[in-house]
């Protein structure tokens, strides 16, 4: 059996409740799109990244909060609880299962004000869920949400430590959604910056440059002297 099953506390209401996982053994991906969505062979664990509570409906990730305020359960239950009505997510879930829960946990993080971090990598495994499934329109739609959001987390977060990730993934986004000129800006401040060591995004933001200057000449938008 590919997945197995968790206890999971719920961070809001405190009830105990089960959750599937993909067996790290078989969490290999055999292939990986340059904005980090990956492709498997069986199980996608992509699909089990949010824990749905079946008696309130707080679906949350790893990295959510412990715990919630009373400000921020009042805000979940007005905003989404008292609308909820009972399901399990425990088990095997399929590609509809796993999109609802993505959208479920992005109502969820927004009505409790969660961090931006937070909230732009749900928008981003949303885009990652349509494109799965072929649906361009929606992926696009998504990526530029979430490209908003991961902006914002560089502007609020300032230097950090996955400081160079997050510039190099607001840099593919941007390529991703057509925003050329931003993507060259970004990319170009990843392979720049003195400060910035980590070697794997430096040659990642070369890579995905020269693939936006192609695209670029493609459409008759040369970034001819741009430093690099």
């Amino acid at each position: 059996m590919p997945l197995y099953s968790i206890k999971v506390t719920c961070c809001n209401c405190e009830h105990e409740f089960s959750t599937s996982r993909v067996r790290p053994s078989l969490k290999k991906a055999i292939r990986r799109d340059a904005d980090f969505c990956s492709y498997y062979k069986d199980e996608n664990p992509d699909y089990y990244v949010v824990r749905v509570c079946p008696q309130c409906g707080f679906a949350s990730t790893e990295n959510s909060a412990d715990k919630l305020s009373d400000m921020q359960r009042k805000a979940f239950y007005e905003q989404v609880g008292k609308r909820w009505l009972s399901r399990d997510f425990g088990g095997k879930r399929d590609w509809m299962a796993a999109l609802e829960t993505y959208k479920l946990a992005l109502i969820c993080a927004q009505s409790i004000s969660d961090k931006s971090r937070i909230i732009a990598s749900l928008l981003h495994h949303i885009a990652w869920m349509y494109r799965y499934n072929g649906g361009t329109e929606q992926e696009q739609r998504f990526l530029r949400y979430a490209l908003e959001e991961y902006i914002r987390v560089f502007e609020t977060d300032g230097m950090g430590g996955n400081d160079a990730r997050l510039m190099y993934l607001i840099g593919e986004l941007s390529r991703r959604v057509g925003e050329f000129n931003d993507a060259v800006r970004w990319f170009s401040r990843v392979i720049n910056d003195q400060r910035i060591t980590d070697a794997a995004m430096i040659r990642s933001s070369r890579e995905q440059w020269t693939l936006l200057r192609e695209q670029m000449r493609g459409e008759d938008n040369d970034p001819e002297g741009v430093p690099i």
